[in-house]
């Protein structure tokens, strides 16, 4: 069940070589090697780097006359790969191979270690023929460079009454890239290429914009539900392409937002909610490669158990499914969470609800790591770590939204989640701290704000929640602590929910790579968060915590620059937020009208503090009552 291959490690990032060898114009040209494989009277792989398995995932050796892997390693000989013993590769004269195909990029150096062992009149082809053209390279003499690929997808549907948006911005500028282009291709939910194009983008810091209804008039499309491939021509600094995507629609209960995808697929997620009555619950299945996805290799379960529901259809490459949740786990309600078992084939999936009313969101599960173990230093130098680990997420205010929180289990290690919660008004000052005991993994226990505050709104109105660890009644921790949050307009009923998970924030002292920094090592004392702005007559919302672990500055230094579409700067505000404390704030309620006309459609505010990192929630808010709400990105 699933793919047998490396998209990510934890210790380095993402693996480049996955993301060479599974992208869509790669994928072309591996079909037409693979073509000619078949054909061989025989083939022989010399695999050097250990590229061979994940190939094999990823298209098929069916169908080929395989006489051999051939390795450098000696320790690997004996090893299967791709169905083969490996031999060592001093062997290759012996074989009777028409083909040997070298599983490497940038491979002529290998190429002429091994010239006097390719037995006569056996083809040598590489890797070197899947290249993209070099044009679409940052750095064309080494390949597999990460900033060669900084590719990402995107759930993408428009369908006459519901739009999608994809939003960032050419952050990539402050890295030094100086020529940006996006190359994109848009898949329908077959898996068919409904449009290609590429897009200049020309300034530093300028908005990156690519709306469905505005890609559906250009190329005279029909509805259509799929996915958007997004590839960063010529970035610098990083390999990710970093977004928003709202969803929003004719009718204002429509409007919606979650955030990039992760761009390496993932054995399992978690934080799938089931379905509260009223609810249906649809989970995007979106094949992230260029083979089929066979039938029962997608599957669901309830976090805990092992009983595992799975989809009996086959994906073909590329394609789009739509799977209800209450389909394949009919007697799982809300606030029961579900596992997904993606065997790497899908990057982060979307999920999305709508209601009995009308209501309707969409929002991500997360990342489950399966090569994380208990972690006793959490515990014993939590008197140098102070709060530790905290996940901090808005207490919105009171008067109209209530807020929820679920803790989620987002690694195989935690079968007991020692928590507890802390409610906090805007100046940090703790109203509340209730623990938790240690909930086991297939709880269902959700923490209401209104609660946690016996029903009385803080001064301002509103706060935040950390959710930390807390051992008093033992237990173990690993330091990946999630959960879902949720929140809903009292009066309307719309909703909209996000998930995120903990860091060690604002203290000096490090533990392993905590505090995190979006660039460079720990610790992470800054910040640069994107807030998109929405079009009239949508107000934007933005909810700033400045969690701290151990005391740190009394107060933050944050400036919000509010930016034109072309990266021009029109005006700037000062925000400072109480160390512990949070501020929840608004466009309209912050820049003026003159400034908010002059930066027009389109413009964006940068977060930016270089005193300490705030954790940041951004929303857009209609003036009929809906609202959207996910967690910030930072570059």
């Amino acid at each position: 069940m699933g793919l047998n291959i490396e998209t990510f490690d934890n210790r380095s990032g993402g693996n480049s070589y996955y993301k060479a060898i599974s992208h869509p114009l790669a994928a072309e040209r591996a079909h037409e090697l693979m073509a000619r494989l078949r054909a061989a009277d025989g083939v022989a792989v010399y695999d050097p780097l250990g590229y061979g398995e994940g190939f094999g995932a990823l298209y098929s050796m069916n169908g080929v006359n395989l006489v051999g892997v051939f390795i450098q390693d000696v320790t690997r000989v004996g090893a299967e790969i791709m169905g083969q013993k490996a031999q060592p590769v001093t062997d290759l004269p012996g074989s009777k191979a028409a083909i040997l195909l070298l599983t490497a990029f940038d491979a002529d150096r290998m190429k002429a270690q091994i010239a006097h062992l390719v037995p006569a009149g056996c083809e040598v082809v590489t890797f070197d023929s899947l290249r993209l053209p070099n044009d679409m390279l940052t750095n064309p003499a080494a390949y597999l460079q990460p900033t060669n690929f900084a590719t990402n997808f995107a759930f993408f549907r428009d369908d006459g009454a519901i739009h999608t948006r994809v939003i960032t911005a050419n952050y990539w500028a402050r890295h030094g890239t100086t020529k940006l282009r996006l190359w994109m291709r848009l898949f329908d939910a077959d898996g068919e290429t409904l449009a290609e194009w590429t897009e200049p983008v020309p300034n530093a810091d300028q908005t990156i914009s690519i709306d469905s209804a505005n890609v559906r008039e250009r190329f005279g499309l029909g509805d259509f539900t799929g996915q958007l491939f997004i590839h960063a021509i010529g970035a610098t600094g990083h390999d990710v392409v970093k977004y928003a995507l709202d969803t929003y629609g004719d009718d204002p209960d429509l409007l919606s937002c979650t955030h990039d995808a992760n761009a390496w697929p993932s054995d399992l997620y978690a934080g799938l909610p089931a379905p509260a009555e009223g609810e249906k619950v649809v989970l995007w299945v979106q094949n992230s490669h260029p083979c089929p996805i066979p039938a029962r290799d997608i599957g669901l379960n309830r976090m805990g158990e092992d009983t595992v529901a799975t989809l009996e259809i086959e994906l073909a490459p590329y394609a789009t499914c739509a799977l209800d949740v209450a389909a394949l786990l009919p007697d799982l309600a809300w606030p029961a969470q579900i596992e997904i078992r993606a065997g790497k084939h899908v990057v982060r999936p979307r999920y999305e609800i709508k209601t009995d009313s009308g209501d309707y969101r969409i929002a991500h599960p997360n990342v489950e790591r399966m090569d994380l173990k208990p972690d006793p230093g959490i515990a014993e130098y939590s008197n140098m770590l102070g709060k530790g680990y905290i996940l901090p997420a808005p207490i919105l205010p009171m008067d109209r939204f209530s807020s929820l929180a679920l803790p989620t289990p987002m690694s195989t290690a935690q079968n007991e989640l020692p928590i507890a919660v802390i409610a906090l008004d805007p100046d940090g000052n703790e109203i509340t701290r209730k623990a938790l005991g240690k909930l086991p993994r297939n709880h269902a226990v959700t923490l209401d704000a209104g609660e946690l505050m016996s029903g009385a709104a803080p001064a301002g109105g509103y706060g935040h929640m950390e959710l930390v660890y807390d051992f008093s009644d033992g237990g173990e921790a690993d330091g990946w602590l999630h959960g879902l949050f949720r929140y809903r307009n009292i009066q309307t009923g719309n909703a909209a929910e996000t998930s995120f998970g903990a860091h060690i924030f604002n203290m000096v002292m490090t533990y392993r790579n905590e505090p995190q920094s979006y660039t460079g090592a720990a610790p992470g004392l800054s910040t640069r968060l994107f807030l998109r702005l929405g079009d009239a007559p949508h107000d934007t919302m933005c909810h700033l915590i400045y969690p701290a672990s151990t005391p740190w500055h009394g107060t933050s230094e944050t400036d919000l620059t509010l930016v034109a579409p072309d990266g021009v700067e029109i005006a700037r505000a000062r925000l400072d937020i109480p160390c512990g404390g949070s501020r929840f704030w608004t466009f309209h309620g912050t820049f003026d009208a003159a400034d908010r006309a002059r930066a027009g459609d389109g413009a964006y505010v940068l977060i930016r503090d270089t005193t300490c990192r705030l954790f940041g929630y951004h929303g857009l808010l209609h003036p009929k009552g809906s609202f959207s709400l996910d967690h910030m990105f930072g570059f």
